[in-house]
């Protein structure tokens, strides 16, 4: 029951209309599934998941080749529980210092707090949101007042 819940709740929120169009790439990674225009990712991680700065190198790739050094931004749909190596954020901070705008999707009020303790350690301009429409409005504009 509970797989079927996330499932039809992961498709109500990658497949918003907002996202779900010809301007966004689809891309199926080992963590997850991307969304992608030329401004900025949405990204839904796997339940259960750990990421840290190794096993995010495919997701370092697909950045670095559709955004390379132009502001981007970035948005965690955080429909799923996973976790964060947080003793890697210095390494993501240096490696993605053309992030202008981190948006996080919490679902939850759990999620709400890991977003703040990420807060101590990530130095991206970071919002929380509690809906995706939010958050990509967030970082369209952000990106836009972005010189």
């Amino acid at each position: 029951m509970h797989t079927i819940f996330v499932a039809e709740y992961f498709n109500v929120m990658i497949t918003s209309p907002r996202i779900n169009n010809l301007n966004f790439k689809r891309l199926r990674v080992h963590l997850g599934e991307l969304r992608l225009n030329d401004q900025y990712m949405v990204a839904v991680f796997d339940e259960g998941i750990d990421i840290n700065f190794d096993n995010f190198s495919e997701i370092t790739d697909i950045i670095k080749s559709n955004f390379g050094n132009k502001p981007f931004g970035f948005i965690s749909n955080r429909v799923n529980s996973y976790s964060i190596n947080l003793s890697d954020a210095n390494k993501f901070n240096k490696l993605f210092q053309n992030l202008k705008a981190y948006a996080v999707v919490a679902h939850n009020p759990i999620t709400e707090k890991v977003f703040e303790i990420e807060e101590h350690f990530f130095k991206f301009n970071r919002k929380s949101f509690r809906n995706i429409d939010d958050a990509i409005d967030w970082v369209e504009n952000t990106l836009a007042n972005t010189q």
